[in-house]
């Protein structure tokens, strides 16, 4: 695969992403807890998973090997609990704003953990990307915005965990087929959210059978596939890059809202969501001679 499919995969991971508010507010409107919802989610989400490995050729894993997938999944299910709790205490728009600072850390963590300076160009996405952020969460279109601080703190401990869990995704089980490796990301997940939130509503079957379709929603466009797509994906593209693309998840939030929950987004929103996208394509610019500079040390490196 060339690189710009590796990368359209990690930018559709970022899309499930978006998917997931929409649902979440279906979920809670139709009367079921943030427990029932985040547990349904992973618990289905892992189930979905699994269901994929029994289909696919079964290659041998190490006990070291699946000790440090599980090990991976487990920013991956405190995101979940971070960011619902971060929307215990702001609204929607300040609390994905916090979590959207992720675009900026992944940056960090590559130049900290793997020594690789940002360019010029990855900065100016990234800059272009918070702009287009706050203008789509609909900030600047609000009178008065409630900030507290319990709220901004779990908040940007999302954007922390999801970065981590980006950063392992393309460095954690390099040599592990995909699909296994989501598999054992999504159970880690699940342990984590378990013992959060524990899972009383599989005793009740009325609840459990009502939750069911959102968890199998969220658990497929939250749990199962990105994973999955950032296991294909990540390793190829880096976790500097990978946070750029997985930005998309806030215009596919905002469009859904607007078509599916007839949520109101104004002109300045949209132009938010269209800024991203711009930001999202100037930080896969690459010049042509870097380009063939990063693959042939690439195929050195192999």
């Amino acid at each position: 695969m060339k690189t710009w499919q590796y990368a359209l995969i990690v930018f559709l991971g970022g899309c499930c992403y978006g998917v997931l508010s929409t649902f979440v507010k279906l979920a809670y409107s139709a009367g079921y807890s943030v427990t029932e919802v985040t547990g349904g989610q992973y618990l289905f989400g892992a189930l979905l998973t699994w269901m994929l490995v029994l289909f696919t050729k079964k290659p041998k894993t190490t006990v070291n090997q699946t000790l440090k997938l599980l090990l991976s999944g487990i920013p991956f299910g405190l995101t979940g609990v971070f960011y619902y709790q971060a929307l215990q205490t702001l609204n929607a728009s300040l609390a994905i704003i916090f979590l959207f600072q992720f675009v900026w850390i992944g940056t960090l963590f590559e130049w900290v953990f793997n020594k690789k300076k940002p360019s010029k160009g990855k900065i100016t996405s990234i800059g272009i990307l918070i702009i287009g952020s706050i203008l789509a969460a609909g900030l600047l279109a609000k009178s008065e915005a409630a900030l507290s601080f319990h709220g901004s703190a779990w908040g940007l401990l999302s954007a922390l965990t999801f970065t981590t869990f980006i950063f392992l995704s393309s460095s954690v089980g390099k040599d592990t087929p995909p699909v296994l490796k989501s598999a054992f990301l999504s159970t880690g997940g699940l342990i984590v959210v378990l013992l959060v939130y524990p899972p009383t509503f599989l005793f009740d079957l009325p609840v459990l059978m009502g939750v069911a379709p959102y968890g199998l929603l969220l658990g497929l466009f939250g749990v199962a596939l990105p994973p999955l797509l950032f296991s294909i994906g990540m390793p190829h593209v880096g976790p500097g890059l990978g946070t750029i693309l997985t930005a998309s998840e806030l215009p596919v939030a905002v469009t859904l809202s607007a078509l599916i929950l007839g949520e109101f987004v104004s002109f300045s929103q949209w132009l938010g969501v269209i800024i991203i996208l711009i930001g999202i394509v100037a930080g896969n610019l690459k010049p042509k001679d870097k380009k063939e500079s990063v693959s042939i040390q690439t195929k050195a490196a192999s």
